[in-house]
Formats: C-alpha cells, structure tokens, sequence
C-alpha cells in the first residue's frame, strides 16, 4: 500500500516527542487531512494524546512484541484510509532492548516500515553543539535513515544561523519550536499525566498547533513522508472459527492501559467488548461471559474504587462464581483485599486476592519479558509464553508463581502470577498477538457461561 509516513525520534526521552507529535497531529487534522499515529514501545499513555487529538486509536508498533512481517501488518491496518500517518519513537533513537544492542529501537522499527526519520533535538543551552550531537546520529549507523531536523527549544535567531550548518550535514531543516512551558505536556510517576486530567486540552493543542504552523516547515514534512517507498505486508494467519462472546472491559480514569491490538484480536476473534467503568457503574455490564481489568491507575483513584461497593461486590462475586477474568497490573490491584493510595492510606478493594498491595518508592521489576506457563493455567498450557513488560511503583504480599518472566536480555528471571479456575492476574502487561492462544482459551471459555 502507498502510505506516507514519518518516525519522529530523539536522542533521549523527555526531548519533547510526545508535544511535538500531538501538535502537528492537531494542525493536519485542522487542516482536514486524514491522519494516523503510532507508537513505538510498549507505552500505554502517549497513545491516548494521539487518539485524543485525531479522533481514532493509536497504533503500537514494537519490535519486541512483534516480529517484522507482524508489525508491517499492524502499521498497513491502522494506516488503511490515512494520507499520512506519524509514528513517535520510543527514548533515544538507538536504545534497543539492551544496554548495547539497537534490536527493539525505534531505529529498528525506521528500518522495518523503511520510514523516513525526522531527529528532534532539544537545544536547551545549545548553539553550534546541537550540530554536533546531530552529526553523531547521522553517523552512527549508515543508513541511520535520518533525514529531517527539527530544533526543540531555540530562538528563530539561533535557527537561522544554524539552518545553513545542518543543510550542510547532508540533512533537511524543518524548522523549530521555541521555548514554550505553558504548552508542554505534564509527568508523573508512570509517565505523561493522561489527557483527561489537562485543563483545557484542546485549546493547549490548538494553540500548539498555531505555534507550529509558523516554526516548523510542513510542506516539507509532508513532502518527506511522501518519499516513503511503498510498503506492503504479508497475509495474516487465518481466524480460527469462534462462538459470539460479550466480554466486559473495565475503561475510565482509573483503568486505561489498553493496547489496541488486543482489542482489535479480541473482535477478530468473536469478542463483543462491552466497556464499562468501575469508578461509576453499579454492576458489570448485562450479560457479560467474561471479564478484562487492565491496567492504569486505580492508586489515584484508590477512595473512589473504594466506595462504590456495589461494583467491587459484584466483580468479587462474579470471578468466584467462575466468571472467566484477565487482570493486569493495576486491574490486579483492584482484586486485592486492599490497596495503598498515594497518601498512605489503605482502602478496600475488590477482595478477590487476600493480601494487600502497597506502595514502594522505587520503580519495581521494569522493562520487557517472556512469561511462560511453569504448569497448565487459565488461559497458557505447561511451557507455553507470551511477551509483555512491567512497569510499576507498587507491590503485592502475593505476586504469585504461575508464570515465570525472562528478560531479554542478561539472566534476570523471577515468578508472578496467579491462575485461580478462570481468573489469570499479576503485574505484567501482556500483548495478546504475541500468542493468540490465550485469547482463543480465554473466549471459549467465555463461551461456555451461560448468559
């Protein structure tokens, strides 16, 4: 398919990636192009900036989770109808799954898609030293694939001296964004702050947008994005035959680390998502035959969680009955007996797992793994895996052992996970794609309930 189309990468994180994208998504999208986004990584929450400014899910692309034939897959799907779609880059443009090693990076994922690369780089207390640091990037690898610039965080009057420099560097300049706090988008201990917690969003991006239509040479990015070669993806496996199945999906505030592609698998194979939230609604959604607790931050939300009882009693009640569940991470801390808010104070949860869950002030077991079954559970059989990562500030009295995590890299290797009947939960974010399996086993299982 003829797909234009541009990974915008950095150095480092915290290079403005996440504002700059979501501000030039804004402005094509006010112009009335038809735009698409994706990701690289593993990253839950810059996806929900991008689904907010254009309108339609964004899509992950992650060489970890999926291999080069799966991820052009995904890109053609998510892409169909767009006359150009950007792709946000994941921490330094050459960090890969290791310390020294680029497979997994965004630069991996450049060459996968053959997409052509604009480098941002901030240029707090820089000059002539940006060049530098853009003259390494261009050299690293030969075909770094590096062929636009743009200068975050300069005055017009250093850009315009600079502009000649970089064009001499065998790159294009496409502009700048000067220093503009009022406009960037906020952290927190997990990452970027969601979209629905930014106070007038959409005049922030708007406002953005303008900024950028008179810094940043658009035609020239659209014209870059058009040099992408065609890209064509290889079939997909074929859909096993699957019954019809309504499966409840918690979604609100408190729970929203969704990978599309899960959603898109659970459809493909039958699934009727019906999403609800356990922050407002009094039951489980009518006849529910399954249920998925994703993650998110049900921390901040702990007092709120907490007091509507009539949910929490009816999720506790529904799993012990047999209702088939998956629960990740912070969907797994809502079945705890209680959970630790960020003020220290505990609140009852859904009691589904006695123990308690607790904050900590470090990042706990983080980054890409292999789960794999040590016996039959739920959904994986004995020596069966699927991929996801962990990323978390919280802790269980029971992390369980019914699966056991590898890192990719170096011998780092522990046990998580429980497996009750039909219930699979723990810490770790899974990727469904990684081994369709598990869905087909879990939505038959769904199957079974009698509505």
């Amino acid at each position: 398919m003829n797909s234009p189309r541009l990974l915008f990468a950095a150095p480092a994180s915290g290079c403005g990636k996440t504002t700059l994208v979501c501000g030039l998504l804004r402005l094509l999208k006010n112009r009335g192009r038809a735009v698409r986004a994706f990701k690289c990584g593993p990253d839950f929450i810059d996806p929900l900036f991008h689904e907010t400014v254009v309108g339609v899910p964004s899509g992950t692309l992650d060489l970890f989770f999926s291999d080069r034939d799966q991820l052009k897959r995904l890109f053609c799907r998510h892409a169909a109808g767009a006359q150009i779609s950007l792709i946000e880059g994941v921490m330094g443009y050459y960090d890969g799954l290791g310390a020294a090693t680029w497979e997994a990076s965004s630069y991996a994922v450049a060459r996968a898609l053959d997409a052509p690369v604009v480098l941002i780089l901030d240029s707090r207390g820089q000059s002539l030293s940006a060049l530098a640091t853009l003259k390494g990037f261009l050299t690293f690898r030969p075909d770094s694939r590096i062929r636009g610039v743009i200068f975050n965080r300069m005055s017009e009057g250093v850009y315009s001296a600079l502009r000649p420099e970089a064009e001499k560097l065998g790159v294009r300049p496409l502009g700048f964004v000067p220093r503009c706090p009022e406009l960037m988008i906020e952290s927190r201990h997990l990452g970027l702050i969601t979209p629905g917690e930014i106070a007038d969003l959409g005049q922030k991006l708007d406002d953005l947008a303008a900024l950028l239509a008179q810094t940043v040479d658009i035609d020239g990015l659209l014209s870059l994005a058009a040099e992408a070669p065609r890209l064509d993806a290889p079939p997909p496996a074929a859909v096993p035959a699957m019954p019809r199945t309504r499966i409840a999906v918690a979604r609100d505030a408190a729970f929203c680390f969704l990978y599309q592609d899960n959603l898109d698998l659970l459809r493909d194979y039958g699934a009727e998502l019906a999403f609800f939230s356990p922050l407002q609604d009094a039951a489980l959604p009518e006849g529910a035959q399954g249920l998925i607790l994703p993650g998110g931050y049900p921390e901040l939300y702990a007092r709120e969680l907490s007091e509507n009882t009539s949910l929490r009693s009816a999720v506790r009640a529904a799993i012990q009955g047999g209702l088939p569940c998956l629960a990740e991470c912070g969907g797994f801390l809502y079945l705890h007996r209680e959970l630790e808010d960020m003020k220290g104070t505990f609140w009852p949860m859904a009691g589904v797992l006695e123990e308690r869950a607790y904050r900590t002030k470090k990042l706990g077991r983080f980054g890409y793994i292999t789960l794999s079954a040590r016996e039959d559970t739920a959904f994986l059989r004995r020596g069966e895996s699927i991929r996801g990562h962990e990323f978390h500030y919280y802790e269980s009295e029971s992390c369980g052992d019914a699966l056991h995590a590898q890192k990719p890299t170096g011998s780092r290797s522990w046990d998580c996970g429980h497996s009750r009947g039909n219930l699979l939960m723990g810490f770790p974010h899974l990727y469904y794609p990684s081994n369709p399996k598990l869905v087909e086993r879990f939505l038959r299982a769904c199957a079974e309930r009698e509505v």
